[in-house]
C-alpha cells in the first residue's frame, strides 16, 4: 500500500496532508480535476467528429455513448482505488444526529437505529466513507467514558458487532520503533489520529477493552486470520459476547461486513463549512 497525496476540490482551501487510502484520519482523496469532475480526455477529446461526415443525430448519439464510457471508466477506477472520500456539504447539513448521544460537542450515528441503514452491513472502508460523506468518521473510543457509552449501546440493542475507527499501522512508513511490535503498539484511532494505549496494558478498568479470548482462544488482538493464512486483522470491531466474553474489542480483517457507528469529525465539518455556502450545524 502506498501513501497518497491528498487534495481538496478545485476551488477552496486545500488541506495539505499526506495520508493513507484506508487508514489516516485527516485524509482527502486527490481530486483529479476542477469543477467538472475527474480529469479525463472527455467525450469531445476522445473522438473527433466532423459535422460534415455524420448527421447531428449520429454525432449526439456517439457523444452520449462516449460520455457513458468515460463515466463507467471513472466509476471502475474509483472502485479499484478504494480511497477515502471528501465530505458532501449537503449530506453534512442533513446528517442524522442522535441527539441523545451528544457528547463533547459531537453527535453520533448508529447505523442500526436509522431505518434506511438498519439492515445494512459494510466493510470497514465503506462504513468509514459513509460516515465521511456526512462530515463524520467511524467512532474513536478515546477515553473510558466514550467506550462505555458505545459498548452499552451495543449491549442494549443486542447488536452482534460493529465497526470502530480502530486501525493497525501495518502499511508503509509504519516501521518506526515506537510502533513495534505492531500487535501491541501499532494501534490508533483513524477517525481522530490518536494513538491507542498498548494493547497489553489497561489505563483504566476495562480500558482498552480488548477481549481475553477469540476464535483461537487467545487474548486480543491476536491477528488470527494472518496465522490461518487468510489475511491481516487490521481493523477494530466491538463484538457482543461472540466468544462468551461479553462486549469486547477484537482485531478483525477489514473486509468483514458489520454495522457501524459514526462520530462528528471537527476536521471534516470545518472543511465542509469553509468550502460551501450551505449552513452546516
Amino acid at each position: 500500500m502506498r501513501a497518497d497525496r491528498r487534495g481538496g476540490p478545485g476551488d477552496g482551501p486545500v488541506p495539505r496532508s499526506y495520508k493513507w487510502a484506508d487508514a489516516g484520519a485527516r485524509s482527502f482523496i486527490v481530486h483529479r480535476g476542477g469543477r467538472g469532475g475527474p480529469r479525463s480526455a472527455g467525450a469531445a477529446g476522445l473522438v473527433e467528429f466532423s459535422a460534415r461526415r455524420v448527421s447531428r443525430h449520429t454525432y449526439t448519439y456517439c457523444q452520449t455513448m462516449m460520455r457513458a464510457l468515460v463515466l463507467l471508466a471513472v466509476a471502475a477506477y474509483a472502485a479499484a482505488q478504494r480511497e477515502l472520500i471528501l465530505p458532501d456539504p449537503r449530506a453534512c447539513a442533513n446528517r442524522v444526529r442522535h441527539a441523545h448521544e451528544f457528547r463533547n460537542g459531537h453527535h453520533y450515528f448508529y447505523s442500526w437505529r436509522h431505518r434506511a441503514t438498519s439492515r445494512h452491513e459494510r466493510d470497514w472502508l465503506d462504513a468509514r466513507n459513509i460516515c465521511r460523506k456526512h462530515c463524520q468518521d467511524l467512532v474513536s473510543l478515546e477515553d473510558p467514558q466514550e467506550a462505555r457509552m458505545i459498548e452499552n449501546a451495543v449491549a442494549q440493542d443486542n447488536v452482534r458487532y460493529i465497526w470502530t475507527s480502530g486501525r493497525k499501522c501495518d502499511f508503509d512508513d509504519c516501521d518506526r520503533p515506537d510502533l513495534q511490535p505492531k500487535l501491541i503498539n501499532g494501534w490508533f484511532w483513524s477517525g481522530s489520529g490518536q494513538k491507542m494505549p498498548p494493547s497489553n496494558t489497561r489505563t483504566a478498568p476495562n480500558y482498552p477493552n480488548w477481549s481475553p479470548t477469540g476464535g483461537s482462544g487467545r487474548a486480543q488482538p491476536d491477528n488470527r486470520e494472518h496465522d490461518e493464512g487468510t489475511g491481516e486483522e487490521s481493523c477494530v470491531g466491538i463484538l457482543n459476547n461472540f466468544y462468551g466474553d461479553g462486549v469486547k474489542w477484537h482485531d478483525v480483517a477489514c473486509h468483514h461486513q458489520k454495522p457501524w457507528v459514526c462520530e462528528d469529525s471537527d476536521e471534516l465539518l470545518n472543511y465542509a463549512r469553509s468550502t460551501s455556502r450551505i449552513r452546516i450545524p
